[in-house]
């Protein structure tokens, strides 16, 4: 349209407005006339037929100022271009600017670059556009297509700071459309992108506006780009008369759009040009500036140039102020104004205009209540009409946010999508484009989405705002929107607020069906207007006269209202009036009722004339008038006005956010606008002269200082001789404590770690815990220098550096600073090697712990952040001017949520928070299932001594009101309340806190004069400051105080006014004679603390610390120091403070502070841990009232003094003493002398009565994995500090079985002082919400938790107090929603996997829980890498003299050990309740004695934690990149890859063919020999005997396994190094496929059918069968080959499924013997193998490892005895010994007696030992023992005495296997068949051939019956019994008859059936000797389908 002629004006639409004009001038009592000229600028288009599908025009004109587009495409922005517009004076077009025509085949069309792509803003906004890494996305204005905006990306350094400043020369751009990069010339581009400009290309022109995301993640347009700005000096003081006395108003129009200036029309209208000026503030550092245009308006056609400021960075930042859909205060408003003479600007105005008077002025140019950053009022929303008439200061600079969701007709329930504009634009008028408004349309169209059509303005919808408002009626009026359109604004709209606190309660038509559902309601349900209108006057009539109204109470009367009486009695039109001034009549005048008929500007009009008319000390305003328009045509609408003075501040300086309000604070102490107020307080309350009365004080006392202790304040002596006074120190006394971990912080780490157990378990392989075996972690804190120092403390006391080995006990101290990273401008460099760390270590898993992380969770500017990028980000964002108050905005969402971090597989992130509610939303990145919360007190009840410490937190304060005490620890200073409001008063102007800070700050001083120099002072002192004062003053000087006091805290969230604060707090003291008697500290984030050296030395004198560089680093330094912290920054962020604490001075928090956390986090600056009596309630009471979950009880010492802040060590240790019992690894550097007075890690410690039970729990936990450096408590708790900064090793068993209990050794005051919760003063703002739970208000529990976060619907459930943990949680994640600015905005929609949440109340110990957690963590992952091993010692045997001579050698010499005896007793742990075998040596323990006792010892056996390493055997478990392979199938391996082979083969002793199968995997088929056909399996490869191959094992392994698929160790490819073997598993049939689903490339040797019942003695049996069988099959084909038979290696190995891992002890040339290091099998194998002459040995082993090994070497490297769990067997000797096919336990010591007496050789390895670790399941486990049939009404237990019963009885039948009842019945009963052999070691039992376990308790002596075998010598040896088993035909009557035994000695003899039981008694002829009776015959109780076995017994004649 910009060339158009479309928008003349018509003649009879120009007689029309007049009329329209001079009529509503005469009807208006001001007599001002409509500007008509405004609204002539084009014909109306057709308005679109629904309201609701029209959008504001957001997405084109959003965040544009009025004003910054001449029709013809040219901005005015600088003067050259002013210049330039001066010379065109026709109405004509512009001649087009000459450029090069578009090559051929280019797109041409507008809106389009040449590659034919779509640039248009309205076309792309919601497509994905990549931005390249420092370039921004900007939207450039074409005169082609002036209604829509190009999108181009453009480097960043090419364009200006918000200064208009930095700008590179030149251009770098890209297209977005087609891709194209690197156009370095602005023209090529703007060719490109086909802008057709009629002028030279300009960057500074034509490139507007930046490009921001709204709340929809659509990109719209956002703030100006600032190019260049003109300055012009102020205008003298006799203009600014001048223009006060023209009392200037200007108007307001309602769209940015509407304010084009337009050059068209000039001619028509006849008038000569004429320029005018407007002043806009600009953001200029810390001054404010006026910056001068002027332009030419043709005609009357004027319109604003109202440009300000460019729009800082911060807009894109957390102070995207309101761009987000919450109305509770995000909306745009009025900012209030403040007027000051010295910035006024000269109003320029067209004397044509000048003649309408007043109307046609410029506003007062009074500044803003905005800090210049904001008052640079960037992008302007398009809701509301701007100044038309040349903008001032203020009707610019109000302009700041778009009130959101209202626009013409505007109606609560239209869906209007949020403009995402940043800074606030006043809130005016709803968006309506007047006819005149020039919308850029070249002609009519069908409504752009986006775009509002102009529409006609009907007359009496403008309210003029009357002049100097503020100044006569001392108020600025604030107007709540209702229900219903707004009228225009006009005139000095700086001195009104338009809100729309309220305006989200009257939405409940917009509820969703859900919603409802969820409170109970339905649509019937819901309110008609009228109900509303009655409901807001009944609210606001009940409400105090200073309570303000609050969004969230009046939502809960309205739900409350729905529930109970729904829809109420309909109220006709003429009923409302008279009802609703009923309702107003209450309220005693506070409330008025203002009734229309027309609009609601109308009323509006009204009220506000009246308040500017009249003499302003004769009125009473009401509080609230309510403005009623009861219309025919539009239904009843509403609005209301406050007025009241206080309600109307407390309201408007509510929308602020707490950084606008802070930047405001700076803004008027900068401009001196604070003055007035500075020199009202030159005076004292006398009206003396303050500094004068202070000089004469000063010197009167010449030089004098009052006593700093130990004195009175009327006592003065010499500065140099008070300076040298130092306290009495008290040696130890604070310094003997130590870190502890409380039984709460121990079960929150516990839980902390199962929550992580959990995300390892989820099965999503989100985190695979097996693969690590370290933990590091890195702190992540808010900017504050002193919570850095406090958590390095932590850290470094808690000694968990070294318990995660990751520091040494030397390099801890000076490293734990390393491990908390501050999130300031530095962290990007910290971070970054933080990453890489993490990359490095893939078997390390790292935890980023990110502390207080609900401080600054805003959104990090620029997305597709990396670490390499942030340190220019942190300077980028500096410069934008978005630093406020010190602080980086949107670093934590850069850190904690960057790519880098979020798919770090090894990286948990750890968030610890005391107020979650804003991680907690809709959005949350955080599951609600991996949240932890603090458990509430009610939880940790116990019996507790009266002098325990318990939490006491918010709720505590709240309830605290209802003592009844005569001072409550928590107040309202009413006093000073009073004064407050008498100042506000008089300085409508100022910010309350300025007012406030003044205030409090005269109240100190005159306080500290009161009690020094001017008692007369103490009338005009709240008796609240006095009380303080007196306190802090005369605490030091009492009795046994020794110079000690109080710390009093005054919070003061602006710095400069803290600056200011301490400053004049400091200057007082000293001149009142006071500076030795107490500090004034400034506690800054951003600064150390500052203390004066003679302070510093009296806290190095109590803390007896002797170190001269000792200054104090935290608060908690600060223990007992009379001091003033004035603490300063936007947020607390989370230091500890010391128990000297006595009062928190928070009467600055007042109505600013209107969400939960903001209150809630200052009082929590005041929760400690108590003594319990103090709390006058009784506990029980108190429970139900918790709310954060606080309370968590503490056990702390009988002796902790108010001094004593922490805990002593000594708290846990009432049962044991040792340091590690208390939870803490005592690894920790007893740096005492450099630490603070308090035990730092719970900040209060915090803990449970009983500490017994819990304390032997810590131990495991958290003692240090290594061996404990434990700072030996009794030396000291004694020694001097100096001396206890040695530390002492001790093992934690010692440390805690050689002292006595520690609690016994404490130094301690003999009389435990009471610790009481800190005094709170507050102001009543805050007062009334913390009180509101006895009080009527609403409580802060139901304020919005957050300033990020929005409500997400009008309506909800009321929250209540004992909403805790996961249901507060589930709460907030479905009411509220992140807004735009939030971190969360635009997160996932699933939360990330591993991402935790630690909550908990405010200092309570969140610190130490969470590193335990670490350490717990650590030990748990240490645990994955450890096994229980069995630890037994084997039994000695006796040493004999002759053998130690041998030789300590390598390998065996076969000659040696042939002369070597062999061992018949199985020594081995596991056979202790197996039958010693008789020896002629005794054991050095004799066995009988140990007998004995052996019923009492429990059957568990002893075990021990031992670490893996590299060599071990893993389970299934397992995984690693090495062996995966091994284990794994791999993706493209099925199971049947598998091949099945049948091997049949006949069995010697079976006497029959057995057919096994084998499952081979392909991948293994090279083991193997295959028929020619490939099909049959001939047999399995043997290597040579002279094979040497280091990389191979020539042994095939066996391992027979059952149950144990899961758990068995059969992944031995660490433990064989890698290298090539055969490793098979032999299993039972039934098992087969649970094995091969386990370990798919296993081979498996599978057992017929008919063994799946048996024991282990069948699978040894059928291997070495097997083996033999297969060694005459290769011997046979490799003799083919030309290779002699005994060439082939005969060995191999049978190894258990538990074997972990292999030891070698060598033994030291060293008198001293080497502890055993880790080797692999393969290495123990290949020794072995490698042995001379090793074809001569039967079978050769290892011994079972113990701890005992580790002291003393072996005697012997070789001994000749059992060999069992890992054996080395030679198949060809041992043909003819075969293992016991029928055995279940036992089979091994049978076995190796056989081999041995069969005169075979066994040799075990001395030098190497083996542990076998404990599994619990499987392998060969008992069988269950149950009856055949079994009774289920009457189920028995069956002992094994029922095992065997009489032939054919009646007994109950057992399902079991006979060899097994027959084992299990001789292991328990033998003493009844052999009572002379019990503990008989002289009498054995003789067992031919065989050997069983008969009981431990007797003797079993073990005969060979081969002919040929070696035997014990049995001459002269009596036997008291005869055990035959199953014996074969060598055992004759006549190798009987050599035996002797005693008198009555006892036989048995078992055979398979009665007939060959028989047929044995004849043969052996038995009944010569053995006398048999019928009755002593038995048989196993099977039934005989199981063929049971049979025996009989019979007594020696």
């Amino acid at each position: 349209m910009g060339n158009s002629y479309a928008g003349q004006l018509k003649s009879a639409r120009f007689e029309e407005a007049l009329h329209n004009s001079i009529e509503a001038s005469l009807r208006s009592s001001s007599g001002d006339p409509q500007p008509i000229f405004t609204q002539l600028y084009l014909e109306p288009e057709p308005y679109p037929g629904n309201v609701e599908d029209i959008k504001p025009k957001a997405d084109l004109h959003g965040g544009e100022p009025p004003g910054n587009e001449l029709m013809n495409g040219h901005s005015s922005n600088d003067p050259e271009e002013l210049e330039e517009d001066d010379d065109s004076d026709s109405s004509s077009p512009p001649l087009p600017y000459l450029q090069a025509p578009a090559p051929d085949g280019c797109c041409t069309l507008d809106g389009f670059c040449q590659a034919g792509k779509d640039l248009r803003l309205v076309s792309i906004a919601t497509e994905p556009i990549e931005v390249p890494a420092g370039f921004e996305l900007v939207g450039a204005k074409s005169p082609s297509v002036p209604e829509h905006i190009l999108v181009c990306a453009v480097d960043r350094r090419f364009l200006p700071d918000e200064n208009g400043k930095n700008a590179l020369l030149g251009f770098s751009g890209n297209c977005v459309g087609c891709g194209e990069k690197g156009f370095r010339y602005f023209t090529e581009f703007s060719n490109h992108i086909n802008l057709k400009l009629s002028t030279q290309p300009k960057k500074q022109k034509h490139l507007k506006y930046y490009l921001v995301k709204n709340s929809q993640g659509a990109l719209c347009k956002g703030p100006l780009i600032c190019w260049k700005v003109s300055v012009v000096p102020l205008c003298s003081s006799s203009d600014c008369k001048s223009r006060q006395i023209s009392s200037s108003a200007s108007t307001s129009k309602p769209s940015s759009s509407s304010s084009h200036s337009s050059k068209e029309n000039g001619g028509a209208s006849g008038h000569s040009s004429s320029t005018f000026s407007f002043s806009v503030d600009v953001g200029c550092g810390n001054r404010r500036v006026c910056v001068i245009r002027s332009m030419k308006a043709k005609g009357n056609q004027m319109t604003t140039q109202g440009k300000d400021s460019p729009p800082t960075r911060t807009t894109q930042m957390s102070s995207v102020f309101f761009g987000s859909q919450d109305l509770g205060r995000d909306c745009s408003f009025l900012k209030p104004l403040s007027s000051t003479s010295g910035n006024k600007t000269l109003p320029i105005v067209p004397t044509a205009l000048r003649v309408n008077g007043p109307m046609n002025c410029l506003v007062d140019g009074r500044p803003p209540l905005l800090s210049p950053s904001q008052v640079s009022l960037g992008p302007q929303g398009p809701a509301y009409r701007t100044p038309d008439l040349g903008d001032s200061p203020a009707s610019s600079a109000m302009n700041s946010g778009p009130p959101k969701k209202r626009h013409r007709s505007w109606h609560p329930n239209s869906l209007v999508p949020v403009p995402p504009t940043a800074v606030p634009v006043p809130a005016i008028r709803p968006i309506v484009c007047s006819p005149g408004a020039v919308l850029g349309m070249s002609s009519p169209q069908p409504p752009v989405a986006g775009v509002i059509q102009p529409q006609p303005v009907t007359a009496g919808e403008t309210v003029i705002v009357p002049d100097n408002l503020l100044n006569s009626s001392g108020v600025r009026p604030v107007i709540l929107i209702g229900h219903g359109t707004l009228p225009y604004f006009y005139g000095n709209v700086g001195d009104i607020v338009v809100s729309p606190l309220l305006v989200s309660c009257y939405k409940s038509s917009q509820l969703t069906e859900k919603t409802l559902e969820t409170l109970g309601l339905n649509s019937s349900q819901l309110l008609c207007v009228e109900t509303m209108i009655l409901l807001t006057l009944q609210y606001l009539a009940r409400l105090g006269l200073v309570q303000i109204p609050l969004r969230e109470e009046l939502e809960q009367i309205v739900l409350k209202a729905m529930l109970c009486c729904p829809r109420g009695p309909a109220i006709s039109p003429s009923q409302l009036p008279w009802l609703a001034r009923l309702e107003a009549s209450v309220s005693g005048g506070s409330v008025q009722v203002v009734v229309t008929h027309n609009s609601l500007g109308e009323g509006i009009s009204e009220s506000l004339r009246s308040l500017s008319d009249g003499p302003h000390h004769q009125k009473c305003l009401p509080t609230y008038v309510v403005i009623i328009c009861a219309s025919k045509m539009s239904g009843n609408e509403f609005c209301v006005l406050v007025l009241g003075k206080y309600q109307a501040r407390a309201l408007a300086e509510g929308m602020l956010t707490t950084n606008e309000f802070l930047k405001e604070i700076s803004y008027e102490l900068i401009t001196g606008k604070v003055s007035i107020l500075a020199s009202h307080f030159k005076t004292t309350s006398l009206g003396d002269n303050l500094d004068k009365q202070l000089v004469r004080y000063q010197r009167r006392w010449k030089g004098q200082v009052i006593q700093p202790f130990q004195g009175d304040v009327t006592d003065h002596i010499h500065s140099q001789e008070a300076a040298g006074m130092s306290p009495p120190s008290e040696r130890a006394e604070l310094l003997s404590k130590l870190f502890q971990i409380y039984p709460t912080q121990l079960s929150v780490a516990r839980s902390l770690l199962s929550q992580v157990c959990s995300i390892a378990d989820s099965g999503t392989q989100n985190l695979d815990l097996g693969r690590f075996c370290k933990v590091d972690f890195l702190v992540l804190v808010p900017p504050s220098h002193i919570l850095v120092h406090q958590t390095a403390q932590r850290i470094r006391q808690s000694g968990v550096l070294v318990d995660l080995g990751i520091e040494d006990v030397c390099s801890a101290h000076q490293k734990s600073d390393k491990y908390v990273v501050r999130l300031d401008g530095e962290v990007h460099a910290k971070m970054e090697a933080f990453m890489r760390k993490v990359k490095q270590n893939p078997y390390t898993l790292f935890v980023l712990i990110h502390d207080n992380s609900h401080v600054d969770l805003t959104r990090g500017v620029f997305l597709g952040y990396d670490l390499q990028h942030t340190g220019q980000l942190a300077q980028q964002i500096a410069l934008s001017g978005s630093v406020c108050h010190g602080e980086l905005q949107g670093l934590a969402d850069r850190v904690v949520n960057c790519q880098e971090v979020l798919d770090a597989m090894n990286l948990l992130v750890l968030q610890v928070s005391c107020f979650p509610y804003t991680l907690q939303t809709h959005q949350s990145r955080i599951s609600i299932h991996n949240e932890v919360h603090w458990p509430s007190g009610e939880s940790l009840q116990g019996e507790q001594p009266p002098n325990e410490l318990l939490y006491f937190g918010l709720r505590d304060y709240s309830s605290s009101l209802q003592w009844g005490v005569a001072s409550p620890i928590l107040r309202c200073d009413d006093a000073f309340e009073k004064m407050v409001h008498t100042l506000l008063e008089r300085h409508p102007h100022l910010h309350s806190m300025v007012i406030r800070s003044y205030l409090l700050i005269q109240q100190y001083t005159e306080a500290m004069m009161a009690l020094t120099s001017s008692p007369s002072l103490r009338d005009h002192i709240t008796p609240e400051t006095l009380a303080m004062v007196e306190d802090l003053i005369n605490a030091p000087g009492r009795e046994g105080s020794q110079g000690r006091g109080h710390m009093l805290l005054v919070r003061v969230p602006s710095l400069q006014l803290a600056m200011l604060a301490r400053e004049r707090l400091e200057d007082v003291r000293d001149k009142l004679g006071l500076q030795l008697c107490f500090a004034v500290l400034l506690g800054s984030p951003a600064t150390e603390l500052n203390l004066q050296k003679n302070f510093t030395n009296r806290l190095k004198a109590w803390r007896g610390c002797e170190n001269e560089d000792w200054v104090p680093h935290t608060y908690e330094d600060l223990e007992g120091l009379p001091c003033i912290v004035i603490l300063t920054g936007k947020d607390p962020l989370g230091e500890t403070f010391p128990r000297s604490l006595k009062y928190s001075d928070l009467r600055l928090i007042d109505s600013s502070y209107l969400t939960r956390t903001a209150l809630e986090q200052e009082v929590g600056l005041a929760c400690t841990h108590v003594t319990m009596g103090v709390v006058h309630e009784p506990k029980k009471a108190m429970a139900p009232r918790e709310s954060d979950g606080e309370k968590a009880t503490t056990g702390l010492n009988d002796g902790d003094e108010l001094e004593r802040p922490q805990s002593n060590g000594s708290a846990a240790t009432r049962t044991s003493g040792s340091l590690a019992e208390n939870g803490v690894s005592s690894s920790d550097i007893a740096d005492s002398f450099q630490r603070p007075s308090t035990s730092t890690c719970p900040p209060e410690g915090a803990i449970t009565s009983d500490m017994g039970t819990a304390a032997q729990g810590f131990k495991q936990e958290c003692d240090s994995v290594e061996s404990q450096l434990s700072s030996n408590p009794s030396k000291a708790s004694k020694a001097p500090p100096s001396l206890y900064s040695s530390s002492s090793s001790s093992s934690p068993s010692s440390s805690s079985t050689q002292r006595p209990s520690q609690s016994t050794q404490c130094v301690r005051e003999p009389k435990p002082t009471r610790v009481s919760p800190r005094t709170v003063i507050m102001s009543r703002a805050a007062y009334s919400l913390l009180a509101g739970e006895s009080g009527s208000q609403l409580s802060s529990f139901s304020l919005l938790p957050h300033a990020d976060v929005a409500w997400s619907s009008p309506l909800r459930p009321l929250v209540t107090h004992n909403l805790q943990g996961e249901e507060r949680s589930m709460y907030y994640r479905e009411w509220t929603i992140a807004r735009q600015h939030h971190a969360d905005y635009e997160a996932p929609s699933v939360p990330h996997p591993r991402r935790m949440l630690l909550s908990g109340p405010p200092q309570v110990g969140k610190t130490g829980a969470y590193l335990q957690f670490l350490r717990i963590l650590f030990r748990m992952l240490i645990r994955l890498l450890e096994v229980d091993v069995y630890d037994e010692e084997e039994e000695e045997e006796e040493e004999t003299s002759e053998v130690t001579t041998l030789v300590k050698t390598q390998l065996p010499d076969i000659e040696e050990v042939r002369k070597l005896p062999f061992d018949p007793y199985p020594r081995d742990p596991k056979f202790r309740k197996a039958s010693p075998v008789y020896t002629d040596k005794r054991s050095k323990c004799l066995k009988d004695f140990k007998q004995e006792g052996e019923s009492h010892t429990p059957d568990k056996r002893v075990t021990k934690s031992i670490r893996l390493s590299r060599f071990a055997a893993h389970n299934a478990f397992h995984h690693c990149e090495q062996c995966h392979h091994y284990c794994e199938a791999g993706p493209a391996t099925q199971l049947s890859e598998c091949t099945f082979h049948a091997f049949t083969f006949c069995s010697s002793m079976l006497g029959e063919e057995v057919q096994l199968q084998f499952v081979i995997p392909k991948a293994k088929e090279q083991h193997f020999v295959f028929s020619q056909q490939g099909s049959h399996l001939e047999s399995m490869r043997l290597p040579l005997v002279s094979t040497k191959d280091p990389d191979r094992l020539k042994s095939p392994i066996f391992t027979p396994t059952t149950g144990r698929q899961e758990h068995g160790l059969l992944n031995i490819y660490h433990a064989m190094e890698g290298a090539t073997h055969l490793h098979i598993l032999v299993v039972k049939q039934f098992e087969m496929p649970l094995y091969r689903k386990y370990w798919p490339n296993h081979i498996l040797l599978v057992l017929p059918a008919v063994f799946n019942n048996t024991g282990v003695g069948a699978a040894r049996f059928m291997i070495k069968e097997l083996s033999y069988h297969n060694l005459e099959l290769e011997r046979n084909r490799l003799e083919e080959q030309g290779v002699k038979r005994q060439d082939v290696w005969p060995f191999i190995v049978m190894m258990d499924d538990s074997c972990v891992l292999w030891n070698s002890h060598q033994p030291a040339d060293s008198s001293e013997t080497s502890d055993g290091t880790n080797v692999s099998l393969k290495m123990v194998l290949q020794h072995m193998e490698n042995t001379p002459k090793i074809s001569l040995y039967a079978m050769c082993g290892t011994r079972r490892w113990s701890s005992s090994l580790a002291r003393k070497s072996p005697s012997h490297p070789f001994s000749r005895c059992h060999l069992h769990d890992l054996v080395m067997l030679n198949v060809d000797l041992t043909q003819n010994v075969h293992y016991d096919l029928n055995r279940y336990s036992c089979e091994e010591v049978d076995f190796n007696l056989r081999v041995n007496s069969s005169g075979l050789l066994l040799c075990r390895f001395n030098y190497f030992s083996l542990m076998k670790k404990h599994i619990p399941v499987g392998g060969n486990k008992d069988f269950l023992v149950k009856p055949k049939l079994v009774d289920m009404g009457n189920p028995t237990s069956i002992s094994p005495p029922q095992y065997v019963c009489a032939p054919d009885s009646e007994q109950t039948l057992l399902d079991a296997p006979a060899q097994f009842l027959l084992e299990r019945f001789l292991q328990s009963c033998s003493h009844r068949l052999f009572p002379k052999a019990v503990r008989n070691r002289s009498n054995p039992v003789l067992s031919i051939d065989s050997y069983l376990n008969i009981s431990p308790e007797i003797s079993v002596c073990y005969i060979n019956s081969r002919p040929h075998s070696t035997n014990l010598n049995h001459q002269g040896l009596l036997f008291s019994g005869l055990l035959l088993y199953l014996c074969d035909s060598f055992v004759v009557s006549g190798l009987l008859k050599k035996f002797r035994f005693l008198k009555g000695a006892t036989l048995c003899v078992i055979c398979q059936d009665r007939s060959s039981l028989r047929q044995t008694i004849v043969r052996l002829e038995l009944e010569d000797e053995w006398q048999f009776r019928l009755r002593d015959e038995f048989q196993t109780a099977n039934c005989s389908d199981d063929r049971p076995l049979y025996f009989l017994t019979g007594r020696h004649v």
